[in-house]
């Protein structure tokens, strides 16, 4: 048993409940002995005390009493099919991290009604005598795309670290509706969370002009920058996106706000986001790309495929499927 510590939320645990963090933290921490921790104010968050359904923000700092742990995971089954499926997705695998392509609608953690994701399968890619992965980084479940996994605690540290000084760069390719215009620019625009409605919780856009006293409490800072690539009239257009924020669905909030939500994003876009004809209604946006640097010094550079549905897509409008220069590469937003 060890005590006190205080340890600080990593961009994985963004948007996740506490309880959650716990479990990924502390295996063998029976649910009983955390309610009890928490209900006496012994677990805090950021100083204040918090029940087991708290969300977290990367940064939080929670205070962990003395826990008596094993320190061991308790051993998963992960069948020789999800086991086969998560060695699929494999894109780049070294002594420090595996980098996986994410298919859409495949949650990265677990949560209320999601049993299956890439967090329980995670035991299907440890080798002989070798650690469990660990999670740097998230992406919603109908995002596809480049995931990393770090292979030892040392590299999450590192990793998590340069996601968190905002030396990980990340390219997000989608189809949005209409054309943005201008063609290229950034898009500064503060999110909150807010809940309840017809889709639940959402980010929410924060103005200057903003009244709500609730909404200007939570909002933080959210920027991205887009291009825009190829045009299919005006009815839809491929653009590229690089957040320099990692809010929790920054993308799709802001996307929406400038009138141009991501097609097939219905909970942010409404009606605007189905394209129709022959674009599958579902989530056209991929985490295409992410350079970072490597714990051992060099720069690693990632790709991941499109996922069917946006490949037909692109196949349907005629859009590259492989871009020769990264659209922001000359400095300009």
């Amino acid at each position: 048993m060890s005590g006190v510590t205080k340890q600080e939320v990593d961009a994985a645990f963004d948007g996740r409940r506490i309880d959650r963090w716990f479990k990924d933290r502390y295996p063998d921490l029976p649910r009983s002995r955390l309610e009890k921790l928490l209900r006496t104010g012994q677990i805090r968050l950021d100083g204040k005390r918090v029940k087991s359904s708290s969300r977290l923000e990367e940064g939080q700092i929670i205070r962990v009493p003395p826990i008596e742990t094993t320190g061991k995971r308790p051993a998963l089954k992960v069948s020789d099919k999800d086991r086969g499926f998560i060695r699929s997705l494999v894109i780049y695998e070294d002594d420090d991290m595996i980098a996986i392509n994410k298919p859409p609608g495949l949650a990265v953690q677990g949560g209320t009604g999601t049993e299956r994701h890439v967090d329980g399968m995670l035991e299907g890619l440890v080798p002989r005598n070798g650690d469990r992965p660990k999670l740097v980084h998230r992406l919603d479940k109908d995002t596809s795309g480049v995931l990393l996994l770090a292979k030892t605690a040392k590299s999450a540290k590192f990793l998590t670290d340069k996601f968190r000084g905002k030396e990980a760069r990340k390219l997000y390719w989608a189809l949005v509706a209409g054309v943005p215009r201008p063609r290229k620019g950034t898009i500064n625009l503060a999110l909150a969370k807010q809940g309840g409605g017809k889709y639940g919780e959402r980010a929410m856009p924060v103005y200057n002009d903003e009244e709500d006293p609730a909404l200007l409490a939570d909002a933080k800072q959210a920027v991205t920058n887009y291009a825009v690539i190829e045009e299919a009239g005006q009815r839809a257009s491929f653009v590229v996106f690089w957040p320099e924020t990692g809010r929790t669905h920054q993308l799709r909030a802001h996307a929406a706000a400038i009138g141009h939500p991501i097609a097939g994003d219905v909970k942010y876009g409404e009606e605007k986001a189905v394209i129709g004809g022959e674009i599958e209604n579902r989530m056209h946006l991929h985490a295409y790309s992410l350079s970072i640097p490597h714990p051992d010094g060099h720069q690693v550079n990632l790709v991941a495929g499109l996922p069917p549905h946006m490949k037909k897509t692109w196949r349907l409008f005629c859009f590259d499927e492989v871009l020769e220069e990264d659209p922001f590469e000359d400095g300009t937003k």
